[in-house]
């Protein structure tokens, strides 16, 4: 655990990625196998179940430190992180420990069938044992709350560097529905089992963002497809099994059955690239339609029927059980367009994503601007002689979003952030005006903590410090002066919301200095928005 600690202390105090990479390294060459598993684990995001409920590890650190819970939550909310927070309350250690990462988590895990009693023992024990960056972690891994600012491609080359294996082979391995339990870190990396590989996934390749596109060369150069509003995956069918992976790595097998037709038809060896839409009377729904779909555990028949799916298919990684990821753009797409005529009559889940034909950048220009009728988000670029990548890698994919939608609102509620913006108020509730009533009222219609720099956000701080009206817990509502232009991707109806819509995506695009709260937006302009642009059957 020492070694851990250290390894997160170090990822946490640096941005550069050449040093990142070396504290992964120097911490891979001497952890044991076991700790270097769970640790691959936690990077990759399999954390372990919680163990723990939040509101007792509360109680037992404001008895430790001796303090009322009142003073507990005001330490919370300046901090802004609850792992933290407890670590700076609770008393240095009285003993010593040298257990090994792997030993506390399982120590952890066994805490499962215990009572409230006996996991207090259990952890008031661990943590008189640990010291303030131990504490820190244990807490973390004991909330299921664990996070580490590395991402999976840093993660796979130190890993790859360390064990001098191909960085295409270590992210190919660890996709997939391995658990610590049942492997080990030198099985997993080192020794190729066919076995695991029968349904494990490719890793995604992921596009960039460009504003320019002309300055990509020549448009003839470059696929052209519309970016939907998705959820990104695989299909893979490899000796008579059917796998749906999601690009965070979640199976999703289970959760589509329309999706199952797929296994009567797809020859073996096959894993197609796509985006998995809800889709109905020929046309794509909106992304809230899916979100009816997700985290369920059970698929009911009136969900089926209300927001069924489909998989819009736009690369092909296998064929026959070769991969064909070095192909280029254009032989891969000829694949899937051969398979998609013989097959596509078997489902109607089976789409192909249409290239759009253009010959130069101001033709996909214009037709760029009727994204939103399709309900797609822009386009997707593509360079027709590239391979098929891993990870987000500049220059073969790029995405080319349409502007977001905006409307300006005003300031009404403000909450302090969490981690490095712990001790500002940095997450805003912001409203329009609402003229529909004799009185003209605010109605609050979103949520917004992104998009100011931080010389703004320590102005906007001290302006809600010095115009507090209420407070309410850790929210504070302020004097409505400060209008902010919140940019967004979607907007649906909403009764949960008193504006009665719901936006995708908000956040601050800029702070209208050259407006009054009184020149706001109006409920009756956002409604307008609505009506253009939250229609699930355009």
């Amino acid at each position: 655990m020492k070694q851990f600690a250290e390894l997160f202390t170090r990822l946490d105090q640096t941005n550069k990625t050449n040093e990142k990479i070396a504290a992964i390294k120097d911490y891979f060459e001497i952890a044991s196998d076991k700790d270097q598993l769970w640790t691959l684990a936690l990077f990759t995001h399999k954390r372990p179940k919680k163990q723990v409920k939040t509101t007792l590890l509360r109680q037992w650190v404001s008895e430790l430190a001796a303090i009322p819970d009142w003073l507990f939550e005001e330490s919370y909310h300046m901090v802004g992180d609850l792992g933290e927070t407890i670590s700076l309350l609770l008393p240095e250690p009285d003993q010593e420990q040298d257990e090994s990462l792997a030993y506390w988590i399982d120590y952890l895990q066994q805490m499962s069938k215990d009572s409230d009693e006996e996991k207090k023992e259990k952890v008031l024990q661990a943590w008189r044992r640990m010291t303030r960056p131990e504490q820190f972690v244990f807490t973390k891994l004991m909330t299921g709350s664990f996070r580490v600012g590395v991402s999976q491609n840093l993660v796979t080359r130190a890993i790859a560097e360390v064990m001098d294996v191909d960085p295409k082979i270590v992210a190919h391995r660890i996709m997939g529905n391995w658990k610590p339990q049942n492997t080990t870190f030198e099985q997993l990396i080192l020794h190729e089992n066919k076995e695991d590989h029968l349904s494990r996934p490719y890793p995604f390749f992921l596009a960039y963002p460009t504003e320019e596109p002309a300055t990509l060369g020549q448009a003839s150069e470059w696929q052209a497809e519309w970016k939907w509003d998705g959820i990104r995956a695989q299909i893979i069918y490899r000796q008579g099994q059917l796998y749906i992976w999601s690009r965070g790595e979640e199976l999703l097998t289970d959760k589509f059955p329309e999706l199952h037709a797929f296994a009567d038809f797809l020859p073996d060896g096959t894993v197609i690239d796509g985006e998995i839409l809800p889709f109905a009377n020929d046309q794509i729904l909106s992304f809230a339609a899916l979100q009816t779909r997700i985290g369920r555990k059970n698929v009911t028949k009136a969900i089926l029927k209300k927001a069924p799916v489909i998989i819009m298919a736009y690369d092909m990684l296998e064929w026959q059980g070769e991969d064909i990821r070095e192909k280029t753009l254009v032989e891969r797409r000829k694949l899937l367009e051969a398979l998609h005529q013989q097959f596509h009559g078997f489902t109607p889940a089976f789409k192909l994503s249409s290239i759009v034909e253009a010959s130069d950048w101001e033709t996909l220009t214009t037709l760029r601007e009727e994204a939103r009728s399709y309900l797609a988000e822009g386009f997707m670029l593509k360079r027709k002689d590239a391979p098929y990548r891993v990870g987000r890698k500049k220059g073969d994919w790029w995405k080319w979003k349409v502007a977001p939608l905006t409307i300006d609102g005003v300031l009404i509620n403000a909450q302090k952030g969490s981690g490095k913006r712990a001790g500002l108020y940095t997450d805003y509730t912001f409203a329009v005006w609402n003229d529909l009533e004799e009185e003209r009222k605010l109605v609050p219609f979103a949520k917004a903590y992104s998009g100011l720099t931080d010389e703004e956000i320590r102005q906007v701080d001290n302006f809600i410090k010095r115009n507090t009206k209420e407070r309410f817990g850790p929210v504070r509502t302020v004097t409505p002066k400060l209008v902010f232009e919140i940019a967004f991707e979607g907007i649906q109806e909403s009764s949960r919301h008193k504006s009665g819509v719901a936006l995708r995506f908000p956040r601050m695009l800029r702070w209208r200095h050259d407006k009054k709260a009184s020149e706001a937006n109006t409920l009756l302009e956002l409604q307008a928005l609505l009506a253009l642009y939250g229609k699930e059957n355009p």
